[in-house]
């Protein structure tokens, strides 16, 4: 291969990468304009106040929350203890034990005093044998399904076939929802006489924070550089990525961790997916996917005001297992539904927000991997000038960091839930080194995810669980 040609790639390979990166510069942008306009009429509206006519409304309707729990006795309890604790006129709590091997299922018993309960199943969806049902003697409110292992939607398809109640919340057994969270999602569904099916709220980390009786009773930010990172990750991924792509009906993740759905569309969709490992955006994308063929207009929210905490991986080799994973269930949903894919049959869903999966969020590792080493292999040809690598360091750099810092403002001025000025300045620095090598750690773990789609391997991976009244004391020592 002649010089010139090398020179040529190289020169094409530089070229896109900055285009591509305008792009996605622009594009999240634009979201955080749209969002940051959201947030500020948001903030001129009633607070708290305007949620308490739901709690005597006639028009609130009852949820089952259904928890797929397995292996979770460090954090079943705490996690009960706060959803039974909420702020909502009617609702239940269903656990469902996908065949766990540790003492999940004792610690319920030990808890709430489980006993047998006739409760049978509409088989809507159907699932993994069941062995039994218990209902608590203490809080009749809590039922807890003891099944086969068969996965997360198998379980939660369990879940739904056993729910009494018109509209089900998913919830991951980790997770701490706050006290008035399933009022907030509620409202959307009320105040729109239910032409929206689907809402969702913001996931917080709950590492750093005290909890008690299952509630958060103090935020902090982590110690820990890496579960640091992923906070402000996750403001930025919520605040501005879903508020953005929810003010136009494009929002294809409600998040396994904390997300409402009206059970009959979901059962007429045909329920969760088996043998996915992204079941929670699959389940969302094939909703869009019927109410798009059928003529439906419906939508699916985001709001960012209720908060679901939840523990994040505080080792390297588990946050490469959980983003690994993550990837992998991205490139099954899309090709899953590739027919979506810039198909305006779909509208905007498969013309914007499918297009956008696909391209950035799918693909964005690849040339994000190739703009890492495209600035040294131009110097080592000599075929860049000056100007032009500084702008394209500049962009590469700029890339994530500043849209991360941007972030941690909206943050703030949403939420305004870090009363410390010092760890919110704390939080805003860190937000800027992320392109240095929180990003790039990242790019290679989504890469992994991208590989093991490619060729049919990957498992499940494991998620390391404290007790959640544990995380902070844990976070305590590292100080």
């Amino acid at each position: 291969m002649s010089s010139e040609l090398i020179q040529s790639i190289i020169n094409v390979l530089s070229w896109t990468v900055l285009i591509y990166m305008i792009l996605v510069i622009l594009f999240y942008s634009s979201l955080y304009l749209i969002s940051a306009q959201m947030v500020r009429k948001q903030r001129f509206r009633r607070k708290e106040s305007s949620y308490l006519p739901l709690m005597r409304s006639l028009y609130t309707r009852p949820v089952s929350i259904l928890v797929p729990a397995y292996n979770e006795e460090y954090t079943i309890i705490t996690s009960v203890q706060a959803l039974l604790a909420l702020d909502y006129p009617e609702h239940e709590v269903i656990v469902i034990n996908d065949g766990s091997s540790d003492g999940t299922i004792e610690q319920l018993f030990k808890t709430y005093e489980l006993e047998k309960d006739l409760r049978f199943p509409r088989i809507l969806i159907g699932s993994k044998p069941v062995k039994a049902v218990y209902r608590s003697r203490i809080d009749a409110r809590l039922i807890v399904i003891d099944k086969e292992n068969g996965g997360k939607a198998d379980a939660l398809n369990a879940g739904i076939d056993y729910s009494s109640y018109p509209y089900f919340c998913s919830l991951d057994a980790d997770s701490v929802l706050e006290r008035d969270a399933l009022l907030k999602v509620m409202k959307p569904i009320v105040e729109s006489d239910e032409e929206v099916v689907a809402t969702c709220g913001s996931i917080f980390l709950v590492n750093g924070c005290t909890i008690e009786g299952g509630e958060i009773v103090e935020i902090r930010t982590p110690k820990q550089r890496i579960v640091l990172m992923q906070m402000i990750e996750y403001f930025r991924a919520f605040l501005f990525g879903r508020l953005g792509l929810s003010r136009f009906n494009l929002l294809l993740i409600v998040s396994g961790a904390f997300g409402l759905f009206q059970k009959d569309i979901v059962v007429k969709a045909g329920g969760y997916k088996e043998g996915l490992v992204g079941e929670d955006m699959e389940l969302v994308v094939r909703l869009h996917r019927y109410m798009k063929e059928n003529q439906l207009n419906k939508r699916i929210e985001y709001v960012p005001s209720p908060v679901c905490w939840t523990q994040a991986p505080e080792t390297m080799e588990v946050l490469r297992s959980q983003r690994t994973r993550w990837h992998r269930g991205l490139a099954e949903t899309l090709w899953a539904h590739k027919r979506m894919i810039g198909n305006p049959r779909y509208g905007f869903v498969g013309s914007v927000s499918m297009l956008y999966f696909f391209l950035i969020e799918l693909l964005g590792p690849i040339v994000e991997l190739i703009g890492y080493f495209i600035i040294p292999l131009n110097l080592l040809v000599g075929t860049l000038n000056f100007e032009f690598g500084i702008v394209l360091l500049t962009v590469a750099l700029l890339y994530g960091s500043l849209l991360s810092a941007g972030a941690v403002l909206l943050e703030e001025w949403t939420m305004h839930r870090f009363k410390n000025v010092k760890e919110l300045i704390r939080l805003y620095l860190w937000s800027l080194t992320e392109s240095f090598w929180y990003r790039p750690i990242l790019v290679f773990f989504k890469l992994g995810g991208l590989i093991q789609f490619m060729t049919g391997r990957g498992q499940w991976g494991k998620m390391e669980r404290q007790r959640l009244d544990e995380v902070a004391a844990t976070d305590e020592k590292i100080k």
